[in-house]
């Protein structure tokens, strides 16, 4: 892959990432969020269903989602018709729990284990029919890879740039230098624990609307993230909602 850079903007907080390949010249790129979460999200606390998110995804012009809740495959027939009879194409995803550390693996070829998994296991995991993605790589508290990144690369196809940022903090910066470094895409998400989050950050894919097409785009490239800054206080509340739902977490654990 041809690394170039990546370019922020103030004027309009667009973050394209590295391309590759050529451009298949759809006359409309798709916008897409690859991260979000429901309430059936047995490891979080949200107040929506995967329904109300479609609903809120196809009032806000997306074109394909993924619901990637916690070491679980939320991804039915019905609810894929349902998503359809929306305009949204629904991609199946997931976020696993791999030593500690979340990955998100769009499409994935296999059934969750129940007893987790080790990051070596992405090698396995890894084809050419899934996207792997390293979600809010350089976030504190987030069960992120940080510095694990890196031995990682050959497995991960993509890099996350999250809407958790503003002025003041934006733990992006990271991500977006071990990118460009190391050629590999950027894609934007909202990690949604909140419908505000939904269409802060997301990703424009130019490709056809399916779901291999998407795949192969992304891994070429041809994407660019569309993001705006969040305000000082919506990320405190939520910064300050996920200690406590941490503490929460933990304790329930430890009980169990």
């Amino acid at each position: 892959m041809t690394k170039q850079g990546i370019r922020l903007s103030a004027r309009d907080g667009d973050i394209p990432a590295p391309e590759a390949g050529r451009s298949t010249a759809s006359a409309k790129k798709l916008k897409i969020d690859f991260h979000t979460h429901t309430r059936e999200d047995r490891k979080d606390f949200i107040h929506y269903t995967a329904r109300e998110l479609i609903d809120a995804a196809a009032a806000r012009g997306y074109d394909a989602l993924s619901i990637t809740n916690h070491d679980m495959l939320l991804f039915t027939p019905e609810l894929e018709r349902y998503a359809a009879g929306k305009g949204v194409l629904l991609i199946p995803g997931i976020e696993i729990t791999a030593d500690d550390c979340h990955v998100v693996i769009i499409n994935p070829r296999f059934s969750p284990d129940p007893k987790g998994y080790a990051l070596t296991d992405l090698q396995r995991l890894k084809n050419e029919d899934s996207l792997i993605i390293a979600p809010h790589p350089f976030f504190h508290l987030f069960k992120s890879l940080q510095a694990r990144l890196f031995p990682l690369l050959g497995h991960i196809d993509a890099v996350e740039f999250t809407c958790y940022h503003n002025s003041l903090l934006n733990l992006n910066k990271k991500g977006v230098l071990a990118a460009r470094e190391h050629g590999k895409p950027l894609v934007g998400n909202s990690d949604s624990h909140k419908l505000a989050q939904l269409g802060m950050t997301y990703t424009l894919v130019d490709s056809e609307k399916t779901i291999p097409a998407i795949i192969r785009a992304v891994k070429a490239g041809r994407c660019e993230v569309k993001t705006r800054p969040m305000s000082g206080w919506t990320m405190l509340r939520l910064i300050v909602g996920y200690l406590t739902f941490e503490r929460m977490r933990r304790f329930v654990d430890r009980r169990a």
